[in-house]
């Protein structure tokens, strides 16, 4: 397992980071467990999780259910010196958490707190903001996303700028206190990450580490001017579903759709991804990835690994056999063909989902 730096920070962080977000609903305890084991195993000390988590669905009934297995990880087999642990606080919009307010002081000391022990530690590694105050074109927002101004949009710069700088502010005294190493950011645009750099630079406040975004082969917004900012501002891109929910594992080809996989969920039903392109996408993928002699799966963590910009891509399993599999795309290399057949693909299928 190869380490890369994290930001502008000390933390040494493995390209492959462990996701979490199904421990809870889709993975029981002990398979967490499992999970978590083989993980260290094999060298993965960066492991990502939320206070949201699960989902699959997110519910108030299972809220914060995956840090509480995590504590109990923790407290059952020690090794929390091991690993670079990063959760994320809430942002608005969901009821049960905090009355869905978003980004308050108070609102997010109480989160830090209520995580620090369910997780059973008295630091976070990394400290992120799950979306903006503000709204995202992520979460499949990207078709219908409006920028600042419209219905979507009402609130105007100052504001949002404001709340942007208490938001640090509050992340800042984490940091002071110890509790917090380092910051980052989640569902981020190029924007919201300049004003956090620029406020960081004005107050002397903490620098962002990272920005957790979804990147994939089939979902490539990122590729502009995230990555831009991403690679001159220092901070270091963590990919979340760089699988697009299972479609580059090839195992939803030519529109199998296997019992319990994610996309026969009732969660997933309406998901943005269930498109035709997204079908014709994924198979072309996998063709090219088995012309190739590569495990389809291997091939797009592979992918994301290569960009510049990347510094972890985060890997989610329902059990030990994917889990092996995407660990070890960390060692597959893509060659000139490989890449030059990837870049036919997203010429034909652009945004499939």
């Amino acid at each position: 397992m190869r380490y890369r730096k994290l930001g502008h920070t000390d933390l040494n962080v493995s390209e492959i980071c462990l996701g979490t977000m199904t421990w809870g609903t889709q993975n029981t305890q002990d398979e967490a467990f499992a999970q978590m084991d083989y993980a260290l195993a094999q060298g993965v000390n960066f492991w990502d999780t939320a206070e949201l988590y699960p989902v699959n669905p997110a519910s108030e009934a299972t809220y914060g259910d995956t840090e509480t297995i995590i504590g109990r990880y923790f407290h059952q087999r020690g090794g929390r010196d091991k690993v670079v642990l990063a959760s994320k606080v809430a942002g608005p919009g969901r009821p049960w958490i905090r009355k869905g307010e978003g980004f308050k002081p108070k609102g997010m000391k109480a989160a830090l707190e209520d995580s620090l022990k369910r997780l059973q530690t008295d630091y976070l590694d990394l400290y992120q903001l799950h979306w903006p105050q503000r709204g995202s074109y992520h979460f499949g927002q990207n078709w219908f996303y409006a920028a600042p101004g419209t219905d979507i949009e009402k609130q105007v710069t100052g504001e949002v700028v404001d709340n942007i700088h208490e938001t640090l502010e509050t992340l800042a005294g984490f940091v002071v206190e110890g509790k917090v190493r380092a910051i980052g950011l989640s569902n981020e645009t190029a924007w919201g990450m300049g004003q956090f750099v620029k406020l960081a630079e004005q107050h002397k406040l903490p620098r962002v580490a990272s920005v957790q975004n979804e990147y994939s082969l089939m979902y490539r917004v990122n590729d502009l001017d995230v990555a831009e900012v991403c690679l001159r501002e220092g901070i270091g891109m963590l990919a979340y579903t760089p699988l697009a929910a299972g479609w580059l594992s090839g195992k939803y080809y030519g529109g199998l759709r296997p019992e319990g996989a994610r996309l026969t969920m009732d969660a997933y039903k309406t998901s943005q991804r269930l498109t035709d392109n997204a079908q014709k996408a994924a198979d072309a993928y996998a063709d090219l990835a088995r012309e190739h002699g590569l495990d389809p799966a291997q091939m797009a963590i592979a992918f994301a690994l290569k960009q510049p910009f990347m510094a972890s891509v985060i890997i989610g399993a329902t059990n030990l056999a994917q889990l092996e599999a995407n660990i070890g795309a960390a060692e597959v290399e893509l060659d000139d063909a490989v890449m030059m057949g990837i870049h036919a693909v997203r010429q034909q299928f652009p945004m499939p989902y």
